[in-house]
């Protein structure tokens, strides 16, 4: 008897199993490329089960503005159905591997282009943004429609699924700019600038000295003076650092800070894994400027659930 339930059970998993491959094998596959793991992240979001994602710059402990790619990722994008770029500069490289490979059915959405923001914006971390990727959600849904117009609606729907998962994120800085409006902060780099902007914090560091390091040129003395001066005299409440980028100049920063008993947190350019999500991190962002507010506690690295 055990014998031939085996057998049965068996059969029927080899059944159950034939009839997945062929319903995976009869359901289209969009290829989509994100430059940034934060868009190839929102892409997967809305294209669920019709689309196979890549994600180019995914380390959380290297420096974005230094990628170099590889002939393999130029095949990638020249092979892509779909591509989300971040633009301003910041991943230029891309722009040159799509001019190079033209492909008139190939779907391109920069992220600059869609926000309509000049070439000479100062701040290219356009994620930090809370009317970012609604909007990017938006694009990739429609041009994923064009590419597949049967699943429109299936599109849309993960659309409005996605607004709704931003919501605690968007009520948690609502709250804290309730309650800590124009709480001075000072920063290394304009990573987070526009999750602190839009959350009421007042950035006291000189925007020179932000996008100095941002470039990897030299800071003038009197910037670096101002920001010693802000940390040294306990004119911030709160000092946020790219984790991504530290340099002996932005770890004497740090150093001070400590030092000077000033809460610390630390932000990412690029969505840091594993079990991130792009809402679950931007609200882990936030959560972290509110603990370092409200009660003093550093955030040297974040940590999914924490």
């Amino acid at each position: 008897m055990k014998s031939i339930l085996h057998i049965g059970l068996s059969a029927l998993l080899a059944s159950a199993s034939f009839a997945q491959s062929a319903l995976a094998a009869s359901t289209p596959i969009i290829h989509a490329i994100g430059v940034e793991n934060q868009y190839a992240d929102v892409i997967a979001q809305i294209g669920g089960k019709y689309v196979q994602v890549t994600a180019i710059e995914t380390d959380p402990n290297t420096d974005p503005h230094t990628f170099e790619a590889s002939p393999q990722i130029a095949g990638e994008m020249a092979s892509a159905d779909l591509v989300v770029k971040n633009g301003i500069g910041y991943d230029a490289w891309a722009d040159k591997f799509l001019t190079a490979t033209p492909n008139t059915k190939r779907q391109v959405i920069d992220v600059q282009q869609l926000l309509g923001l000049p070439d000479n914006t100062p701040n290219p971390h356009l994620w930090y943004r809370p009317s970012t990727m609604p909007a990017v959600a938006q694009a990739v849904a429609k041009d994923l429609s064009a590419l597949l117009p049967a699943q429109a609606e299936y599109f849309a729907a993960n659309v409005k699924t996605f607004d709704d998962s931003l919501k605690p994120w968007l009520a948690a800085m609502a709250a804290f700019k309730n309650s800590h409006q124009g709480t001075p902060v000072a920063v290394t780099e304009p990573v987070s600038d526009y999750l602190l902007q839009a959350a009421g914090a007042t950035i006291a560091t000189p925007f020179n000295l932000e996008a100095a390091i941002m470039n990897g040129t030299d800071p003038s003395p009197q910037d670096v003076t101002a920001q010693n001066t802000l940390l040294a005299h306990h004119q911030v409440k709160v000092f946020v650092y790219n984790r991504q980028v530290t340099d002996p100049l932005t770890q004497s920063f740090l150093a001070l800070a400590k030092q000077n008993n000033i809460p610390t947190v630390s932000v990412y350019e690029t969505m840091p894994a594993p079990g991130f999500h792009y809402q679950s991190w931007m609200l882990a962002e936030i959560t972290a400027l509110n603990k370092a507010v409200t009660s003093d506690v550093s955030t040297e690295s974040l940590q999914a659930g924490q």
